[in-house]
């Protein structure tokens, strides 16, 4: 169990000063508190003596001392004790979230975005627990239990040892119950965790259960799990009902014998009425701590089980990194050049054999042009931009920017030269101000508007009840395709990029809109390395060079006068889009 607590070692000694000062206050607190019996022992011998309000009024002023003293000790260990837990969870959320921006593309595609979610909040929530409540209850129990047992032997060794006799079967059954709480735990976490990612599905896939009418199947396979994760509770329940009974039964059982054997030694003469009161109330006193034990054996199993699930995602090594980095340039220092060089890329598969996407492509763009990429669906234009800003990671030497090996750029100087529209339009449930300035923080509100303009979305945000103020909702649910579209191409403009990726970004638009976009584009195309990717040959008829993949290869390279006189691929698809436009007209 305590070596699935390596991990916390780190995040617990930043704040040794502090459990140093727990630890202090607990010993005090234990140790005021473990006198409370032995005066009333004193008192109840004193008092038999002779009763005098003095008496009563000093024993009682005692007592009431060691309480009062004993609660600000008390107090002041959980604050420093729980409050050390608060920071360690601050600071394990923020490095899972850091941890987590690290990642590649990739790694979301293997990993759920609820189970991901359920670690960060209900395993943190346990470990929390476990390095708080569950280290100041278990110090408490030590400390008090080890404080009595020494006055209890003092008292009398042989009553004190008959009265104990039931603790080695409680020792047995915490062992053996938890080892079992601690497996239950971790199969409800499972649960817990498909739970979140089936929930977390349904709510953004929203849109599509009530298109397909599927509401009622989804909460019927919603209901399914949540009995399945109610059953693993449920049984885990149990046994914690099975273990606190057992407890209490055991110390109820220690409490009969110190009243038998006790009563029998006082009866003789061979222990006052005094210390026979005090053996009692020390008895009663453990009650807690022991009955406790359940507790902090429940707090520390489900603590360690999520530990090895945190540390799972804290140890996650990023599959693209920084480290054959060597260039450390500014954006504006990178020029554009980008060169492919006998590309091959292939994604890789559960079943072991990769899938190969791209095939031997070369290919060189020269700083400040502009290249267009053609091609039916599936034949890997969009991977082949996606490797320029390393979303996923080519093979060594493959791809290059201005002559040197991509992998030699940090990944922020790289990243922040290139402007990039995926296929797949995601903004926040932010304003659209903040979603246009995203990739420049602190943007001016003119420089927003300026790229909203080039983006052709401008009039459109101002007609906007608050305009550029204007919350999208959840992933941008206020806005049309090709509103969203528009607004990441603004983001991307914004940011100025030596580097401009256009990936199918004016495919929710109309022609008429595209053509405007288009317009306004050229101003900013020019003198930056640009690349679009578009089924349509109005979009990329303009660009420098055009290249048509077809199954992972360069099938044709050229001009659109070029391409177009070599009738091939790309001039069957210019033929039927004006076959298209025509027969659109005629209708």
């Amino acid at each position: 169990m305590f070596k699935n607590l390596q991990p916390l070692l780190p995040y617990m000694r930043r704040y040794w000063r502090g459990y140093l000062w727990g630890c202090i206050c607990t010993v005090l607190a234990n140790a005021i508190w473990v006198q409370f019996p032995r005066v009333i022992g004193i008192a109840v011998d004193d008092l038999t003596i002779r009763v005098t309000w003095n008496k009563i009024f000093a024993y009682a002023g005692l007592l009431i001392a060691v309480t009062v003293a004993h609660g600000i000790l008390l107090f002041l260990m959980r604050w420093i004790i729980i409050g050390i837990s608060r920071d360690i969870e601050f600071d394990l959320r923020n490095n899972l979230f850091a941890q987590l921006e690290k990642q590649s593309a990739s790694y979301y595609h293997d990993h759920r975005t609820g189970d991901i979610m359920a670690r960060m909040t209900n395993d943190l929530n346990a470990v929390r627990m476990l390095l708080g409540p569950a280290i100041m209850y278990t110090a408490n129990t030590v400390l008090f239990f080890a404080g009595a047992v020494y006055f209890l032997l003092r008292i009398s060794p042989m009553l004190t040892l008959m009265a104990l006799a039931p603790m080695p079967l409680a020792s047995i059954l915490i062992q053996f119950m938890g080892r079992r709480i601690h497996d239950r735990f971790e199969r409800i976490q499972a649960m817990f965790s498909d739970i979140s990612a089936q929930a977390q599905e349904n709510f953004s896939g929203a849109r599509l259960v009530r298109a397909f009418a599927q509401e009622e199947a989804q909460v019927k396979a919603f209901e399914r799990s949540n009995r399945e994760y109610i059953r693993r509770a449920l049984r885990l329940v149990r046994l914690m009902g099975m273990l606190w009974p057992t407890l209490e039964f055991m110390l109820g059982l220690a409490m009969v014998i110190s009243l038998l054997v006790g009563g029998h030694l006082v009866l003789q003469h061979r222990i006052p009425v005094g210390a026979f009161v005090a053996f009692t109330t020390y008895m009663l006193m453990l009650t807690w701590p022991i009955i406790a034990l359940g507790y902090v054996v429940n707090l520390f199993e489900r603590g360690t089980a999520s530990v090895v699930r945190i540390h799972e995602l804290l140890t996650a090594k990023p599959a693209i990194d920084d480290h054959d980095a060597v260039l450390v340039p500014e954006a504006s220092g990178i020029h554009g050049e980008i060169e492919f060089h006998n590309l091959h890329f292939a994604y890789p598969a559960s079943n072991g054999h990769p899938v190969e996407v791209l095939r031997g492509i070369s290919l060189c763009i020269p700083a400040g042009s502009s290249l267009a990429l053609v091609g039916p669906t599936g034949s890997g234009k969009s991977t082949l931009v996606s490797l320029i800003p390393r979303l996923y990671d080519a093979p060594p030497g493959s791809v290059l920017i201005d002559g040197q090996p991509i992998r030699a750029f940090h990944l922020d100087a790289l990243r922040a030269a290139i402007g990039f529209v995926p296929q797949e339009t995601f903004l926040f449930s932010n304003t659209i101000h903040e979603n246009i300035a995203f990739g420049v923080p602190g943007a001016a509100p003119s420089a927003v508007v300026q790229a909203a303009q080039a983006a052709h979305i401008r009039e459109e945000f101002e007609l906007f009840p608050n305009g550029f103020e204007t919350p999208v909702g959840e992933r941008g649910l206020t806005l049309s395709g090709g509103q969203k579209q528009r607004t990441a191409l603004a983001r991307a403009i914004l940011r100025n990029p030596r580097i401009l990726i256009l990936d199918d970004a004016l495919a929710s638009v109309d022609t008429y809109t595209e053509e405007q976009i288009l317009d306004e584009l050229r101003s900013v195309m020019a003198g930056r390395t640009t690349i679009l990717i578009s089924h349509r040959i109005s979009t990329v008829r303009h660009a420098d060079r055009i290249a048509v993949l077809v199954r992972g290869q360069i099938a044709e390279l050229g001009t659109h006068e070029e391409l177009l006189n070599r009738n091939g691929y790309y001039a069957s698809l210019f033929q039927k889009q004006l076959l298209e436009e025509e027969l659109a007209v005629t209708h």
